[in-house]
């Protein structure tokens, strides 16, 4: 990690935070790997059980640096591997990850907020792919994660035009999954991730995995796999205690196993 990337632990949640703020929180090699490495810590440790990721209160991310990019040439891009070498890994984390995006989110900031398993935003949210006004497109999932959340036309729409939509629309479209009030956001963030938290750890885990299976596979497959998780539950220690707490009206003490 480094100063652009601050990671905090509240109880059983971790907080990562873009703190780039002279560039807009614009994304390079140093935040994508410093989001990576404070990723890779939580998601090793056992007393974390959700992670938040966000900007400041103006901004989540401006979008990738284009001062970092815009002497590429093709191999500058393909060789490394630009993008699927470390951005990936947000996408990669079996515990959750939620975006609390208040501000900016555009271009890739909007691309990693998508990478998350949801997104909260704040009232003064703003998202959008302006890749077109610069003469390239999308190269982060912007134009195959967001029509799985808001639709061919919507997506099209805002890859094409390259505007923005607040938050109110992009809740309305399926893209956000709660708005706060930009004062509240990361207090309201971090509480429904410490609920979350709460719960058993290896449940979470494949509640995740079987969400992501619907993007992955067909209908019939999903619920293959949906059904034999499901089954697998039962060889877990904590849905013994979960279905003996709500039998005797009590809280359950989960332990993660």
């Amino acid at each position: 990690m480094s100063e652009n990337v601050i990671a905090e632990t509240h109880g059983k949640v971790g907080l990562i935070r873009i703190n780039r703020p002279e560039a807009l929180n614009a994304l390079n090699n140093e935040v994508i790997d410093g989001i990576g490495d404070a990723l890779t810590s939580f998601e090793a440790d056992a007393g974390i059980g959700c992670i938040v990721l966000t900007g400041s209160s103006k901004v989540f991310a401006a979008g990738a640096d284009i001062g970092f990019m815009k002497d590429f040439g093709y191999m500058d891009a393909y060789q490394p591997d630009f993008i699927t070498r470390n951005w990936e890994r947000i996408r990669t984390c079996r515990k959750p990850v939620i975006a609390a995006v208040a501000g900016y989110a555009l271009g890739g900031g909007c691309e990693i907020a998508m990478m998350c398993d949801m997104i909260y935003a704040a009232e003064n949210a703003k998202f959008g792919q302006p890749e077109i006004k610069l003469g390239t497109l999308p190269g982060a999932g912007g134009t195959q994660r967001l029509p799985r959340a808001v639709g061919k036309a919507k997506a099209m729409d805002l890859c094409l035009t390259g505007r923005m939509m607040d938050a109110a629309e992009a809740e309305k479209c399926g893209l956000v999954a709660r708005i706060f009030p930009t004062d509240k956001l990361i207090e309201e963030t971090l509480a429904a991730a410490q609920v979350i938290a709460a719960y058993s750890l290896p449940v979470v885990m494949m509640v995740k995995e079987a969400v992501n299976r619907a993007y992955e596979s067909s209908l019939a497959e999903g619920l293959l796999f949906e059904r034999r998780t499901f089954h697998a539950s039962f060889a877990l220690d904590d849905q013994k205690e979960g279905m003996a707490a709500f039998s005797e009206k009590r809280k359950p003490r989960f332990r993660n196993r």
